[in-house]
């Protein structure tokens, strides 16, 4: 596995990279399947906050951590990922895909744009903060499921693999899951 550190307002000591890679290194132990890890150390007021991203062949595993002290930051977000590999683990383990089937494509591929400024006072409302272009991979729905839960994210897009539709999943309220389903 690939470990990628770095620091946003934050000086990235020899001592907090070693501690960094032993702590988040050690994940490879549970899930030989990691490509590489994205540590993002920064500070923001008076928290020490620790992202980290997992790529994995076909998945994203995210977590983020905030507490006063950077080390403990590391342990929480270490401690959670590990949370994260076992739930993937269980439910991917237990949900084979088809073996003769071609290989899923990752979920997405993100390329971030930067924003467009505005022309006048009138767009300055609705401006876009942010742009992303994404490849819209084909998966079940259970898949999509998985895959919503491990980026911790409120929405999914995806296209089936039934209907070839274009699909968004996301959470209600409640915490049920709904269901967008585009017509062609």
């Amino acid at each position: 596995m690939k470990l990628y550190i770095k620091g946003r307002n934050v000086k990235v000591t020899p001592a907090l990279r070693a501690y960094a890679h032993e702590k988040i290194g050690h994940l490879e132990h549970y899930l030989d399947r990691i490509l590489d890890a994205h540590v993002t150390l920064r500070r923001e007021r008076a928290e020490q906050i620790v992202d980290v991203v997992l790529t994995l062949k076909h998945h994203l595993i995210k977590a983020e951590e905030r507490t006063p002290d950077m080390y403990a930051s590391i342990d929480m977000v270490r401690d959670r990922l590990e949370q994260q590999i076992r739930k993937f683990k269980t439910k991917h383990w237990d949900h084979h895909p088809k073996r003769n089937g071609p290989a899923p494509r990752p979920a997405h591929r993100r390329r971030d744009r930067p924003a467009e400024e505005p022309a006048d006072a009138a767009d300055k409302a609705l401006r876009i903060a942010r742009r992303k272009r994404l490849e819209v991979a084909k998966m079940s729905l259970e898949d999509a499921v998985l895959q919503m839960d491990l980026l911790g994210h409120d929405f999914f897009l995806y296209r089936s693999d039934q209907t070839g539709a274009v699909n968004v999943l996301y959470k209600r309220r409640g915490g049920d899951l709904g269901l967008i389903e585009t017509v062609l």
